[in-house]
Order: structure tokens, then sequence, then C-alpha cells
């Protein structure tokens, strides 16, 4: 069986799944529920200084659910821990005591000044928690007061903060990025040169759940009010694996471990973070919603796929699929595939023609000999995928790749196959100078 043991910044758990920063993570009750639900780890709710910020009572949460309310989004709109700094600290001290072959990490955000860093991080260090993560994301209230993705955004104080801590605490420091930025790429650079000993990544994106529309105020809305919050969920895990990518394929980044955060809910999510570069996951939406109890099927989900594959441990399969994170200029432009429709799956409903006929490429037909029939037309399928995605039967259509040298029937001419942009003939690059007109 493969073994899910994890060290990460030479913090040991038994598995690689964590709990986010975040309600689930507020108190010792919650969290001795996650370790006796089976979590590898968890980063407490983000600790400030006394006294605590005020959370609003009404609505906090917003969801985007699909036709079967099924959650897509997830919206929230409270802030850091509203708990006394003495109780939380009491607390992981005791969680840690009771849960020692646990992972237990604290989330911290202060003001941006160095006598708060310096003032809170003896405290945390007393508890035994095993390290501390940096709250440089939260894009809601906090950021107003100049703290959370307020300092997320600028790398300059990115590395300035993370100084202070280095230099104010033997635990390792772990960054946790915004999102809402235009290049994921500063921050990270910037956490590198202040020290840090790990990035995790993504926090919540900001966000506008929706509008009531009677009311005319943002949702949830409070007292008639509404805020934008923090974004999560199903929703946001494309965003988060791109950034992830993006930092782990990073030369000037190399080598920093990343913990992969962003609408993770099944085993599969989690082994996509790894794959990309995860060296851990950490989850948040999919317990809140499922409950604790989730984690057991991420740990048998990645177990049997692990023996599946023939790894034995996480890091065999960690950062397998950075080498094919390429830029756009770096892709096989010759390679070619076709739709194919098995018809004795095809339910006639008609949506791959229609989509392809009003908003693609014409290359589905919809009648043979007068009946209700729909088959590619491969002269005219540039094998877009969009039929694919839009048939409601699972493999009904499928892509088929033509190999090299066959005839491709759009072009006539024989697929060909080129490592990238830069050695294909259509590259500006590849082409014979033009004559010039001599300088006069």
């Amino acid at each position: 069986m493969a073994d899910l043991s994890s060290s990460f910044v030479g913090i040991r758990s038994p598995n690689p799944f964590w709990l986010a920063s975040a309600p689930p993570t507020d108190k010792a009750y919650n969290v001795n529920r996650a370790f006796e639900a089976g979590w590898g780890g968890v980063v407490w709710k983000t600790l400030g200084e006394d006294p605590p910020i005020v959370n609003v009572s009404g609505p906090r949460y917003g969801a985007l659910l699909g036709t079967a309310r099924n959650l897509i989004g997830f919206n929230n709109i409270e802030l850091i821990t509203d708990r006394l700094l003495d109780v939380n600290l009491r607390e992981i001290r005791q969680v840690k005591r009771d849960w020692p072959d646990r992972a237990l990490a604290v989330s911290l955000m202060v003001p941006c000044e160095e006598r708060a860093w310096k003032t809170i991080l003896p405290m945390v260090e007393d508890t035994g928690a095993d390290g501390i993560e940096l709250n440089f994301g939260c894009p809601h209230g906090m950021s107003e007061r100049g703290m959370g993705s307020a300092v997320g955004q600028v790398p300059e104080y990115v590395e300035m903060v993370v100084r202070w801590c280095k230099e104010n605490s033997r635990l390792p420091v772990i960054v946790k990025l915004t999102p809402n930025v235009t290049n994921i790429l500063a921050p990270a650079r910037a956490a590198q040169r202040g020290g840090a000993d790990a990035v995790s990544l993504i926090n919540t994106v900001s966000a506008i759940m929706s509008v009531d529309l009677d009311g005319m105020t943002p949702s949830p809305s409070v007292g008639g009010r509404g805020a934008h919050g923090g974004y999560c969920g199903p929703a946001v895990k494309p965003i988060a694996l791109r950034m992830l990518g993006e930092i782990a394929r990073d030369p000037e980044c190399r080598g920093v471990p990343l913990s992969g955060i962003g609408g993770i809910a099944t085993w599969r999510d989690a082994a996509e973070f790894m794959a990309l570069g995860a060296s851990n996951v950490q989850v948040c939406t999919a317990a809140m919603v499922y409950g604790f109890k989730v984690v057991e099927d991420m740990i048998d989900g990645l177990v049997n796929w692990m023996d599946a594959k023939g790894y034995r441990s996480v890091p065999e399969f960690v950062g397998k699929a950075v080498p094919n994170f390429v830029d756009w200029e770096q892709l096989d432009l010759n390679y070619t595939v076709k739709a194919r429709i098995d018809q004795s799956l095809c339910i006639r409903c008609g949506r791959c023609h229609i989509a392809c006929e009003d908003t693609s490429h014409q290359a589905i037909t919809r009648e043979r000999d007068g009946k209700r029939h729909f088959e590619v037309i491969d002269a005219e399928c540039v094998g877009c995928n969009l039929c694919v995605n839009v048939c409601p039967v699972d493999q009904c259509i499928t892509l088929e790749s033509l190999p090299v040298g066959t005839p491709d029937p759009r072009t006539g001419q024989p697929v060909r196959s080129y490592a990238n942009w830069t050695s294909h003939p259509n590259n500006p690059a590849q082409r014979a100078p033009a004559a010039t007109a001599p300088v006069k």
C-alpha cells in the first residue's frame, strides 16, 4: 500500500491533507473533530491582536449552485478570528499536546509593523505549534485596514514582513499568497527573497456573489448592504492550478516547497495539485459542505490511485506535470485530432450539432437518409473539443489523433510534428529574411 506520510518544511503529518485556515479551524472543538476524522494537519484560523475584531452576525456566506444544487462556488465575508488571542493560544497548546503526530501551523495577521510581529511570534512559538502561515491573502475587511491582500499585493511588503518573521522566530514560515494580483510570481519571488520556508496558494478571490434584484443589494446582505468577499470552492480550482504551476516552473522559485489550496474536494483534485508541484494540500470549502469525514474518501482514493500507478510515496509524483506546463508558443501546431461520435451511445439530442453549427466550424451533420443522425465531417473538424464538452453522454464523443504522415482531411497535407512554434515553418523566424532597401 502507498505511504501517504508527509514532511512539509520539516513538519510531519500522517497524510498530506491539511485543513486550511478558515472557520473549520477556529477552535479546539473543531480541530479535535477534524483530527479524529483523519486529517493530517490544520492551519489554525488567523490570529490577530487583542482586542479581537468583530464579525457580522448576519449572513456571512453565499453560494453559487448548479441546477442540481451542487456547490460550484462559495463566497464568505467572515474576517479573522473574533476570539481572544489568549483563548486561541491556550487551545492551540492543548491540541498540539493531545495530537503530537498531527501538523499544526498557525495563521497570523497583524499590522504591518515590526513591533506587532515581534510581539505575537513568541506567543505562538510558546504553544508548541509546528509553524506559522502569514496571511497575505484575505481580500475583504482586513485589507481595508492595511493587512491581508493589501500586503500580499505589494512584493516589497511581503519580503519585509517575511524577514521580520525569520529574524524573530525559529518556526518554519509559510507565506499564503493572494490571487488578486496581476502576476503571482512577483509576491512569490519576494517571499523567497525574504527567506520564506514555503509558499501556500491560493487565498480567496475577491468577488461579489450575486445581487438581490428586489432589495437591490449585493449578496450576502447584512442589514440591506453587501460587501465584496472571498470566493472559493470548485470554481477557483483552475485559477489555483495555473498560479501554482507558474511558481513551480519559475527558475527563481525553483525548490520552494508549495502547499496547494483552492477548490480541492476529491483525491483527484489533490493529485492534480501535487502533480503541478504541491507537496501537500489544504482544504476548506469541501469540509464545510460535506463535513470532516470527506477526508476518508480523499485518503482512500489517493492510496488506490497511487497503488494502481505504482507510486510508493507522494514525493514520487509531486511536480511530474510541471515540465509539460508550457507557454502557448511551445505547443505543437501540427498535432491533429478529429472528433468521433460513438453511434451506440448517441441519444440523438443534437447538442453537438447545434453548438458546432452556430458557434464553431459546421463540422457535424444532423441527418442521414432523411433520419436524425449526427456525424463528424473530418474535412471541417479542427478538433476544438466543443462537442465533447457539450455532449451529455460520457465518452459518446471523443477525440482521435491522426498519426504523423496521415493526410489531414482539411488541408490534404500530411500531418507533421514540430517540437514547438520555434521550429514551425510558419514562424517568421524560420523564413528567409526579406530583401530590404539600403538605408540612405
